[in-house]
């Protein structure tokens, strides 16, 4: 929750920072949301205990929103994954995902996707990470990756 509450607080206040005019209470809900799918995933240095591995996070949380009748913030929950996912991430990396797109879309899913490389689920999670340490995770994750998140800072920082 800590770490939901952080990104939700830093979407926010990207968004004000910046006059972006987005759905801020939809933004709130959504950041706070985002990571619902981890309990179902074995990560258990951040206490959870399920069968999924970890990247299935975000489709697990698109499940269970979709199935409450959340459909927009089930999207945020598929889309936030590093700088988002493309069908040639997941086929590079062998992903144990579907074949889809799950870059973000909307502006309000695009924020939460940004906000939410800031903070750690393990670690010092309240401690907000320096836009040089995200842009040096980003790129491990190889060029395209890094380069979306780029646009993301772009828009947002």
């Amino acid at each position: 929750m800590a770490h939901s509450r952080l990104v939700a607080d830093k979407a926010l206040e990207c968004a004000r920072r910046r006059n972006i005019d987005v759905d801020l209470p939809f933004v709130e809900e959504a950041a706070l949301l985002h990571d619902i799918g981890i309990f179902a995933c074995d990560a258990p240095d951040i206490c959870c205990h399920g069968t999924l591995p970890y990247i299935c996070h975000g489709i697990e949380g698109c499940r269970i929103l979709r199935l409450e009748g959340f459909p927009r913030h089930a999207l945020v929950c598929e889309r936030h994954t590093g700088a988002g996912l493309t069908i040639d991430d997941i086929r590079s990396q062998s992903l144990p995902l579907p074949l889809r797109d799950m870059t973000p879309q909307s502006l309000e899913e695009k924020l939460i996707c940004y906000a939410d490389k800031f903070f750690s689920k393990s670690g010092d999670i309240y401690k907000e990470k320096s836009l040089d340490k995200v842009i040096s995770s980003m790129s491990r994750h190889g060029e395209e990756t890094l380069h979306r998140f780029l646009h993301l800072h772009h828009l947002f920082g």
